[in-house]
């Protein structure tokens, strides 16, 4: 959304770009402390990742509560709640005819960057919880023949479970009964890394709900349905990774010990399935996301949802999950909250601190000299590589809204009333989901994929080691993508 005018720029109401420090430290931190023996054991606490957050964010409301202008507000309700309290917010109209509401300084400038990040961090952990802890009461039993078919169908059903249920939710649901299903075998990485690869992150880009940054995208907007758009980029990279899977697999299952393989073969139990009740109760969370949104009435009606009534119904669902499911198939499922709680500590550092770097994108964005699609998907994707690739697309989407102003051919309308250029809407889409695949923290399932496997007794490779099968198969990939579809 893009919340400043220019007439603010020129007016020198920016915030130094020096602000933007606590936002890169908080992801310069996630990207490496886990990666250093010395703070490894430190991070594993979500404690210590909530304590940085919170210092972090507190710095950067400091600076909203101390500098000499006020703060864009981003949402209809909160500027209502700003008035509610007391709180002077001034009207702002720009060249293009958009109308834009900023609080005034001091007091009113904090609670306007504190209402900012609230409404954005609520709607986006809800969801993430729900899916969650909903799929978390689902369990697939059983032992089958670990053939490289079979293997390559769960990577294909996993694929396009995740646009559904979230590429946390069905790497969950999946990850344990593959690895259960290739027990028998000895060279199982490969698929643990495929899994990643399909279940985990590009499988994720047909809704919203797929993956983290795409649900942002929705809450700045972006229209609920429009991404099923990427189909044609979704199929291909899924067709092409399976075809290259099964081969892969083909070759390694040949070369397993015939013992393995006679065990692979009697040790076999029949599939079930466990908490089916689940599956109505993630379903309705789609729906709830998908109609039951504030800023616009539900389809076929005139009533407008009030606010945090669809974050209320899914926890209301995650609430009927726990009560419908069979006792004990959450423990027989590992089940625990410490995944999402970690999600949920980090990223209040993430929402309070990015508040900034939002700000500067708007008035700065078009100085970047990023223009083309290509540009954005690989400046994205490179990025979502290494840093979390949810604020990593809100960074570039914000840019590629500072660089459209009015609606035309080609232009996407967002549902706030803003436009943004469709073929760069696309590549960031790609460039953060795909991309997110390149290393273990390009997205949150690939470690807990990767943990889950070690448990399990899989050598999985180091960071640089899942880095060679990820520039040696992706990026080939990724350059076909460019050619083809940005």
């Amino acid at each position: 959304m893009p919340f400043c005018s220019l007439s603010l720029l020129a007016a020198g109401q920016m915030p130094s770009m020096g602000w933007i420090a606590p936002f890169v430290i908080i992801l310069v931190c996630i990207a490496t402390l886990p990666l250093i023996p010395r703070t490894s054991h430190w991070w594993e606490h979500n404690r210590n990742k909530l304590i940085l957050g919170l210092i972090l964010g507190l710095a950067t409301l400091l600076h909203y509560q101390s500098r000499g202008f006020g703060t864009m507000l981003h949402d209809a309700t909160l500027v209502k709640a700003m008035h509610h309290l007391g709180l002077e917010v001034e009207e702002h109209h720009d060249e293009h005819g958009g109308v834009h509401h900023v609080s005034a300084a001091g007091a009113a400038a904090l609670v306007g960057a504190m209402g900012n990040a609230f409404f954005e961090y609520v709607p986006f952990i809800v969801l993430l919880f729900s899916l969650y802890s909903i799929s978390g009461g689902i369990a697939v039993r059983g032992d089958i023949p670990a053939h490289p078919l079979t293997n390559t169908i769960i990577l294909g059903i996993g694929g396009v479970l995740a646009s559904f249920v979230g590429t946390t939710g069905a790497s969950m649901l999946l990850i344990r009964p593959l690895l259960h299903t290739n027990s028998e075998r000895k060279r199982v990485a490969h698929t643990v890394i495929f899994f990643i690869f399909i279940v985990s992150n590009i499988g994720g880009c047909l809704l919203p709900i797929g993956d983290p940054p795409l649900f942002l995208g929705y809450l700045r907007g972006v229209p609920f349905l429009w991404t099923l758009g990427l189909w044609k980029e979704w199929a291909f990279m899924l067709i092409v990774l399976l075809c290259v899977y099964y081969a892969w697999d083909t070759w390694a299952y040949r070369h397993e010990r015939p013992l393995d393989l006679v065990r692979d073969e009697t040790q076999v139990q029949r599939i079930q399935l466990g908490g089916k009740i689940n599956l109505l109760w993630l379903l309705l969370v789609v729906l709830a996301v998908a109609l039951l949104d504030p800023a616009k009435p539900v389809p076929g009606t005139d009533w407008t949802p009030p606010p945090f009534l669809r974050e209320g119904i899914q926890l209301l669902l995650v609430g009927l999950s726990f009560l419908t499911t069979p006792g004990g198939l959450r423990s027989e499922n590992k089940f625990n909250f410490h995944a999402i709680a970690e999600v949920a500590c980090l990223f209040i550092g993430i929402f309070i601190t990015m508040q900034v770097p939002i700000e500067i994108l708007n008035l700065r964005g078009a100085e970047l000299g990023l223009s083309k699609p290509w540009q954005f998907f690989w400046a994205t994707g490179t990025l979502s590589s290494f840093l979390d690739n949810a604020p990593t697309y809100v960074v570039f989407f914000q840019t590629a809204n500072s660089l459209t102003h009015a609606a035309g051919e080609g232009i996407t309308p967002l549902l706030d009333g803003n436009f943004i250029r469709q073929d760069l809407l696309v590549a960031i889409s790609l460039g953060a989901v795909f991309m997110g695949a390149n290393t273990y923290i390009g997205n949150g399932p690939n470690f807990m994929v990767k943990s889950i496997a070690e448990q399990s007794g899989v050598k999985m490779p180091s960071f640089f080691g899942y880095m060679i099968y990820s520039v040696g198969i992706l990026v080939p990939l990724f350059i076909i993508v460019t050619l083809l579809f940005i």
